[in-house]
């Protein structure tokens, strides 16, 4: 799992997983577009299902979509039959509607075993995690919480994780916000996944 990459960059990719959401992936993009920044979209395939012309809006863009499986299972409960399936599933809509394959991947919960792990060597996606896992902007713990959490693990190199699906993702939109524009101030790039990762 790739938290951080090495690199001597002032690069960090900030990633947000469990969309598309009609409501606040376009606030996302709308605060990337002001800071010419990019980033990445893990997204699930059911979510996208119901929202493709979002889908298609971040491709446009230039952000990296993520494949985060069709149905958001843990995978270590799953068959590795039914494993792919999540993968592969996800992997032709993000093609079908983005006009290319996904190559990153992340884990729904953080959860895998060695069987995923085979799988997606075999497939040849990196298993993307994240390092800043205390804001736990999923749960809402407060916009100055997420904030707080998040700048603590600023570096070069990280990958930051959080939501624009499930629930209401205002706080998580409000600490964005402020963080994608003090980390602009600081001269840091904002890119993709995939990006970061060529600058290892």
């Amino acid at each position: 799992m790739i938290n951080k990459v090495p690199t001597s960059r002032k690069a960090v990719a900030i990633t947000f997983d469990d969309g598309p959401n009609p409501i606040y992936t376009p606030q996302v993009l709308e605060i990337f577009s002001e800071s010419v920044g990019k980033a990445t979209f893990f997204m699930i395939g059911e979510q996208m299902k119901k929202n493709p012309e979002v889908v298609k809006q971040v491709a446009a863009l230039g952000h990296e979509i993520g494949n985060h499986t069709f149905t958001h299972p843990k995978l270590s409960l799953l068959s590795i039959a039914e494993c792919l399936e999540e993968i592969e599933q996800n992997e032709k809509l993000i093609e079908e509607l983005a006009g290319q394959k996904p190559v990153v991947f992340r884990p729904p919960y953080f959860d895998y075993n060695q069987d995923t792990v085979s799988l997606l060597n075999q497939k040849g996606y990196p298993m993307i995690g994240a390092i800043n896992l205390e804001a736990r902007d999923w749960e809402q713990p407060g916009v100055m919480h997420i904030l707080e959490k998040s700048r603590e693990r600023i570096q070069n190199g990280s990958i930051l994780i959080f939501h624009d699906g499930y629930g209401d993702r205002s706080q998580t939109i409000e600490a964005v916000r402020k963080l994608v524009s003090e980390l602009t101030s600081q001269g840091y790039q904002l890119v993709t996944v995939s990006e970061l990762l060529e600058l290892a």
